[in-house]
């Protein structure tokens, strides 16, 4: 794993301070340089040759988006947006997801003592991962033919789930995903962690877009063809309770290996019910998600992990592999017609 190099950005002398202060804080993370302005940045880009770049939103003249948007065109490099969480911003964030920022990150503009010292090791976790993601492969090329022919499916559900996890990277990677599942798509439940404001946006948007409905996760919801369930909520794991139908149920216990919700709880929770299902590990940082996949594969479910090498971040699909969790490692295009077709009758 490589050292990070931070580049920050921000037209604020003082926001400036504030992050390069909390990253000098994270261990093998160095802060190389500081911008205020896009023009600025370029030339220390050059220069200084950082292998991440904080860059904020909000800046005069070039904006922070329109800056993203000119690096991801001609040199990509992992870059980490901060703004705030009015709604304009998490709409933005999406924006930046769609541009190619490994992260969006909120401002602490408001926190106390304990927050603060809580977003050190966040933002330190997250730029060291930016600076080993996988940037300039993130995407790979898709099979458009694959593609029609999965939407001209006449889908039967066979009475399988589907169960996904994903965090850093993961709105990228299931906006592609999801893109294809027909409007009657097995039941899904998908743990995101992420920012919770920017989930909703990314809920609503979604819920418009798809042909079928996408909704926050709720407890004691029965799971029925035609809906995604993402949980997002930081204070509540999601885990499956066995029935006819089984039902999807939001539970109060500590973070399960420093997170909440877990992917390992949700996956487990389906091994241990005997449910048929199928499951899927994406882009992320850490190892949620790799043990209730193993145990999953172990109850007899078809797994799966996104392919490393187009991973935003490939932390999570490793440990998944690792673990010799997976069946199959595949790429964005196969992955979604994998999932539907464990789902299909047919």
């Amino acid at each position: 794993m490589h050292d990070a190099r931070v580049l920050v950005v921000d037209d604020s002398a003082a926001m400036r301070a504030l992050f390069a202060d909390i990253l000098d804080q994270a261990k093998n993370v160095t802060v190389v340089g500081a911008a205020s302005s896009a023009n600025d940045a370029r030339e220390q880009i050059k220069e200084l040759r950082p292998n991440v770049v904080t860059l904020d939103v909000e800046m005069p003249g070039m904006s922070g988006i329109e800056f993203l948007e000119e690096l991801m065109g001609s040199n990509p490099i992992p870059v980490v947006m901060l703004s705030s969480l009015t709604q304009a911003g998490t709409e933005t964030s999406l924006k930046a997801y769609e541009l190619g920022a490994v992260e969006c990150f909120p401002k602490p503009l408001k926190a106390t003592p304990e927050q603060f010292a809580k977003t050190v090791g966040q933002l330190g976790k997250i730029v060291l991962a930016a600076a080993n993601s996988n940037v300039k492969d993130r995407r790979a090329p898709r099979d458009t033919t694959r593609v029609a022919k999965v939407a001209e499916t006449n889908f039967e559900w066979n009475g399988h789930i589907l169960a996904i996890t994903a965090s850093m990277g993961g709105i990228d990677a299931l906006t592609q995903i999801l893109g294809d599942f027909p409007e009657k798509c097995p039941p899904t439940i998908i743990t995101l962690n992420a920012e919770p404001a920017v989930v909703e946006t990314f809920i609503k948007r979604m819920d418009g877009e798809l042909k079928c409905a996408v909704k926050a996760a709720k407890d004691a919801t029965p799971l029925v063809p035609g809906t995604i369930h993402i949980a997002y909520d930081p204070e509540r794991h999601a885990v499956i309770e066995p029935g006819t139908p089984a039902k999807l149920r939001l539970i109060d216990r500590d973070p399960v290996d420093g997170v909440r919700p877990a992917a390992n709880l949700l996956f487990g929770s389906i091994a241990r019910g005997a449910i048929p299902a199928a499951g899927a590990v994406l882009t992320g940082m850490g190892r949620d998600g790799a043990k209730g996949l193993r145990l999953m594969r172990d109850a007899g479910c078809k797994t799966f992990v996104q392919d490393r090498k187009t991973a935003m971040v490939a932390e999570a699909p490793n440990a998944a592999m690792d673990m010799e969790a997976a069946d199959k490692e595949l790429g964005l295009g196969d992955l979604g017609e994998a999932l539907i077709a464990c789902c299909h009758t047919g």
